[in-house]
């Protein structure tokens, strides 16, 4: 459904992030992306959904396809109607504005009253906190419960490819495990393909079909996530499992061992 090959961006004409990005997204799977502050993760989805331009950012090499057809610097708005919608980091609800309001904005560009209403009962249905707090400030809600409005948000847009950047940011444990399985669930019974940038690896590898993991720009590893979840390298840095106190005692000669094997 989504490839990008050999991608570049640069921000302000002179800062490059992406340094020849190659990924792909199968259709009506769960792709996880991983890495740390600062690899490229939230760049990568900028890139897709048109958003760069609002920061200055371009693709200046390479392409980006959705369903066959370079969407390479098209504007968001053309990007959303083509049925990607991209789930911001920090969930960003519209807080003067309440649940419902959240909701119903989600679907502004549709035309359809009855898919419409069907829709919007339909996001009330997976997040039934949402429908107790419909008429409440999005702003007095907790984050757990602004994370449900941003996703069933993008829902009503009834995108073909969802982008959902760090959705456990600063949410309570217990949450995270409630919001990771409705994305599941909305992945198998909306058919609904997902792109999922996440620094909980744990998580992340529970509802992911493939992973890949992204360092300074670039693509260092990929795999099924139980192919992942096996690798040596992903367990020492990225589920916290070591074998042998020299690799929690030394950090310095860690990071060299992890750039000698992935770069």
């Amino acid at each position: 459904m989504l490839k990008i090959s050999n991608a570049e961006v640069i921000y302000n004409k002179v800062i490059l992030v992406l340094k020849g990005l190659t990924m792909h997204v199968p259709e009506g799977k769960i792709v996880a992306l991983l890495g740390a502050n600062g690899a490229g993760k939230s760049t990568t989805l900028k890139a897709i959904s048109g958003l760069l331009k609002s920061e200055d950012g371009e693709v200046t090499d390479g392409s980006i396809e959705f369903m066959g057809e370079r969407i390479s610097n098209l504007n968001p708005e053309e990007i959303v109607r083509k049925g990607i919608f991209q789930v911001m980091e920090g969930r960003r609800v519209f807080d003067d504005m309440t649940v419902e309001e959240n909701i119903i904005v989600g679907g502004h560009t549709r035309k359809d009253k009855a898919g419409f209403k069907r829709d919007k009962d339909l996001v009330y249905d997976y997040f039934p906190r949402l429908r107790e707090r419909r008429n409440q400030l999005s702003g007095y809600l907790s984050g757990g419960e602004q994370q449900m409005l941003a996703i069933g948000r993008a829902l009503m847009a009834r995108p073909k490819l969802m982008l959902l950047d760090e959705p456990s940011l600063g949410i309570a444990p217990l949450l995270v495990q409630e919001i990771f399985q409705l994305i599941k669930k909305i992945n198998s019974e909306e058919k609904t393909t997902i792109l999922l940038v996440e620094q909980n690896a744990n998580v992340a590898f529970g509802i992911s079909d493939h992973a890949y993991i992204m360092e300074g720009g670039r693509i260092v590893l990929s795999g099924t996530a139980e192919q992942m979840k096996a690798n040596e390298d992903v367990k020492e840095f990225y589920l916290g499992l070591s074998e042998g106190a020299d690799k929690k005692n030394y950090r310095e000669l860690k990071q060299y061992r992890r750039r000698k094997r992935w770069l």
